[in-house]
C-alpha cells in the first residue's frame, strides 16, 4: 500500500484554541452543490474575493435572494455568483449547524462552490464555561459536518454522495 501524505502538521494540536482556514471537496470533484451564473450592473461591484454579501438559491427556476451571501467569483466586468441548489443548501446549513452544535466554534466565514467548500473557522474554548465540555479536534468537528450533511444529501435523493477522505486546512497564524 502506498503511503499517504500527511495532512496535518505533526505534533500541532488541533483543539487548540486558532482559526484554521479548510478545504473539503466533493469525492470525484462532482459540481453537485449549485452553478455559478454570470450577473451584470453596475451595482454590482467588488473585489471578486469578497465572500460575504447576500445568500442566492434556484427554486422552479427562479432566483430568491436571502439576507445572507452571494459568491462573487469574478472580479471582471461580468460578475459571477454561485447559485446553491438544495445540496449546496444543506451543505450551507451543516456548516452553520457546526458553530451552533458546538459553542466553541464560531465561524468566521466560508464560501460553498459547485464541488468543494472553504471555511474559516475558530476553536474558542474561552467560549465554553463549563471545563468538563471536551473541545473536538478540527478533524473530529469536519467528521461531524461531512457525516451529517453526507447522510442528509444522501436522504434528498443523491444516493451516492462523498466527500473526499480528508480536507486540506491552513492554520491562520497572523493578521
Amino acid at each position: 500500500m502506498k503511503n499517504r501524505k500527511r495532512n496535518r502538521l505533526l505534533g500541532y494540536d488541533y483543539s487548540r484554541d486558532n482559526l484554521y482556514f479548510v478545504t473539503n471537496c466533493v469525492k470525484g470533484m462532482v459540481c453537485c452543490l449549485g452553478e455559478i451564473i454570470s450577473i451584470a450592473g453596475p451595482d454590482r461591484e467588488g473585489t471578486g474575493r469578497d465572500l460575504s454579501v447576500r445568500d442566492m438559491s434556484m427554486r422552479d427556476n427562479s432566483l430568491i435572494v436571502r439576507n445572507s451571501y452571494i459568491n462573487k467569483i469574478d472580479p471582471s466586468n461580468s460578475h459571477k455568483i454561485m447559485v446553491l441548489n438544495e445540496y449546496g443548501e444543506i451543505v450551507r446549513e451543516r456548516l452553520i449547524w457546526l458553530a451552533l452544535q458546538y459553542p466553541y466554534v464560531v465561524l468566521h466565514n466560508y464560501v460553498v462552490m459547485p464541488n468543494h467548500i472553504h471555511a474559516i473557522l475558530e476553536i474558542d474554548s474561552f467560549k465554553v464555561e463549563d471545563n468538563a465540555v471536551k473541545i473536538k479536534s478540527l478533524s473530529s468537528l469536519f467528521g461531524a459536518f461531512k457525516t451529517t450533511s453526507s447522510k442528509l444529501i444522501r436522504q434528498a435523493g443523491f444516493l451516492d454522495f462523498s466527500w473526499h477522505r480528508s480536507f486540506h486546512d491552513h492554520i491562520i497564524r497572523s493578521e
